[in-house]
């Protein structure tokens, strides 16, 4: 147990939470009928899950992304091992379950299922509070405080004076003090103060070491903010993406087909077969691709299969974006479970910081006010710019030596969006000055 509000917190930022949020329980909140987190997607990137299974089984269809879940106390952690979120996306809607198995020191007597003749709430709030804390390792904390305890009591005791803001049916908590956007708000105003910063990156160890590239905006920002290059893609600080933009077009994520002609025998065969030649023995495949609009330059059709764009729900969750030829064969694709594992794991919460660059002498760069900061997102929103031309495929895959038997392959797929056209993929989305 907690004496205070302060004291949990303190926990979960001890164990690594860069984020932690909270959701009030309602009597049919229990370890059988599941937790509900929310009537929307958006609450998905509330969490980091590891992987997405689709589950094909009609109106029944779902998809489960397991999460790397432990319960916290004072003194200990316990894995969950069977924790994960199920997504109907026909609701759409998200729960929570297999939060207890396997616990030994969990709250399982917390979280029984209540006869429904001991019911005094009519299904609503009782008074219990779930916690969560998001580490940037991906691990999703958690602690039940009891309706009773004094750590509950001084949540709703705040609330009602409307100390924290919501998400969804979340209550977001400030960490340090202070919530994580004015935290970062002032540390680009130190940034853009400074004024010119040369090009640098932070190795795996923190330390800065130059970069002499000409594309390190985004690697000199994210060193000035203390963000070593880690490999996971998750979001850099304090929960918020960071994005460096100094042109119009905004790269949202780089994944690798899973299925189609790339996916099965690979980019180099891929770029071989709908590549173009240069001068220089290089074949590249570039052009924009959108929904539904055939590519005269690589004879293929953006496609967006299992997703309704009307209602802007997911219809199959075997769907996929697809990349087809004129005989409809499907040349790349990328199944909507491993698209959504990448939108999840990078845009939560978004920052995109304006700069310009020094072109003269040694790569500088300097960053300027205000930033557009993107709340509350979730697949759907993604896939519906996706199919209405908004986020388009703007790929630089390229075989150098591509005649010789020592070919080398550079595989690049991106996903892009014109800055002038962010606001879609949020809830919330506007310019802050810093």
């Amino acid at each position: 147990m907690f004496a205070d509000l302060a004291g949990l917190l303190r926990r979960f930022s001890e164990l690594g939470a860069v984020r932690a949020f909270c959701k009030p329980l309602a009597e049919n909140d229990n370890s059988k009928q599941q937790i509900y987190l929310g009537g929307n997607f958006d609450v998905v990137q509330m969490f980091p899950f590891e992987n997405v299974e689709a589950t094909s089984n009609g109106k029944d269809s779902t998809y489960k992304a397991k999460l790397n879940f432990v319960w916290v106390s004072a003194d200990k952690t316990e894995q969950a091992a069977g924790a994960q979120l199920i997504l109907y996306p026909q609701y759409p809607e998200v729960r929570l379950s297999g939060f207890l198995r396997g616990c030994k020191y969990a709250p399982n007597e917390l979280l029984r299922p209540i006869p429904a003749s001991q019911r005094r709430f009519n299904n609503g709030p009782d008074g219990r509070i779930l916690f969560f804390g998001i580490t940037r390792n991906g691990e999703t904390l958690a602690y039940l405080a009891p309706a009773e305890s004094s750590v509950a009591q001084e949540f709703r005791r705040r609330q009602t004076e409307s100390a924290f803001s919501q998400e969804s049916v979340f209550f977001n908590l400030p960490l340090r003090g202070r919530d994580s956007k004015s935290i970062l708000l002032e540390s680009l105003a130190k940034i853009r103060d400074v004024g010119w910063h040369p090009s640098m990156r932070l190795n795996k160890t923190g330390e800065i070491i130059p970069y002499k590239a000409r594309n390190g905006g985004g690697y000199t920002l994210e060193a000035l903010l203390g963000i070593i290059p880690n490999g996971r893609s998750e979001p850099d600080f304090l929960g918020w993406e960071m994005k460096a933009y100094s042109g119009d077009r905004i790269t949202l994520m780089t994944p690798e087909p899973d299925g189609g002609m790339y996916g099965e025998r690979g980019v180099k065969v891929f770029v071989r077969e709908y590549g173009k030649h240069t001068g220089d023995d290089t074949l590249y495949f570039t052009g924009t691709h959108r929904a539904d609009c055939r590519n005269e330059k690589t004879g293929l059709t953006l496609a967006v299969r299992g997703f309704d764009s009307s209602r802007k729900v997911i219809e199959d969750v075997g769907g996929a974006v697809e990349l087809l030829d004129d005989a409809g064969g499907c040349a790349a694709a990328w199944s909507f479970a491993e698209l959504m594992i990448g939108w999840n794991k990078k845009h939560a919460q978004a920052a995109y910081v304006p700069y310009e660059s020094e072109k003269e002498a040694a790569p500088a760069y300097r960053y300027f006010s205000p930033a557009l900061l993107g709340e509350g997102t979730d697949f759907n929103r993604y896939l519906a710019a996706l199919s209405a031309g908004r986020v388009i495929f703007d790929p630089g895959s390229k075989v150098m030596k591509a005649s010789t038997e020592k070919s080398t392959v550079k595989a690049r797929s991106q996903f892009r969006m014109s800055v002038r056209h962010l606001a879609a993929l949020y809830k919330k989305f506007e310019p802050v000055k810093f």
